[in-house]
């Protein structure tokens, strides 16, 4: 398939899709050239771009991904490697978690508190006195 359809498939544009065929992500199996020069994708980089959204979403980096790509197409890397690597990610996605756990919990203290001001302001005038004496912050 042309760039113009797997970037329409994929929700990409084609600037990014060039960005990782110039960055090493995708190789001969993902991209062959025609004869008028035009590049041609096959379904395994259909397959590629999927796995690269899935593993950005995990919040890996470029340099992450070429790591990644590299052992999958080579099989460099130990399974305790594979493994130490994966309990990091996880590590790092559980305190993202905790970080967006404790944004949560004050946003829907804001919203508590604006509705009883908006019926009880001496009520929520206690609830902010309450709330900076467990957070001075």
């Amino acid at each position: 398939m042309k760039i113009q359809e797997l970037a329409k498939k994929m929700g990409l544009s084609v600037h990014t899709i060039r960005f990782y065929e110039k960055e090493g992500l995708f190789d001969s199996r993902h991209v062959q050239r025609e004869k008028n020069n035009y590049r041609h994708y096959s379904d395994e980089a259909v397959e590629r771009l999927q796995m690269i959204k899935k593993f950005q979403g995990l919040g890996c980096s470029l340099a992450e991904l070429k790591e990644i790509f590299q052992d999958k197409d080579t099989n460099t890397k130990t399974n305790q490697q594979v493994i130490d690597w994966i309990e990091q990610k996880k590590k790092e996605i559980e305190q993202k978690k905790a970080e967006y756990d404790q944004i949560l919990e004050t946003l829907d203290w804001m919203i508590e508190y604006r509705k009883v001001l908006m019926h009880d302001p001496q009520k929520a005038e206690t609830m902010l006195i309450a709330r900076k004496a467990i957070s001075p912050h």
